[in-house]
């Protein structure tokens, strides 16, 4: 699952730097959806110093599982 445009406008307006705890809990009171704030408490818990670091993340989590093979699924030899 890739970040949404919302997800995006989100992670702007934040105040840097945020843990997770502190992204979750705006997220929240922002109104974020549910998908969004998933990907979110999916994050390490740490501190994040910018918006890029938490992108970078996200992106990083969506090409391992993008590259992992599904359960039951043959791997190729």
């Amino acid at each position: 699952m890739s970040p949404s445009p919302a997800l995006d406008r989100f992670l702007r307006s934040m105040e840097y730097p945020a843990t997770r705890d502190d992204l979750l809990r705006e997220a929240a009171r922002d109104g974020l959806g549910s998908d969004d704030r998933a990907l979110l408490a999916a994050l390490p818990e740490q501190s994040y110093s910018a918006a890029w670091s938490i992108r970078y993340r996200l992106a990083r989590r969506t090409l391992t599982d993008a590259l992992t093979p599904s359960a039951g699924m043959p791997v190729a030899a």
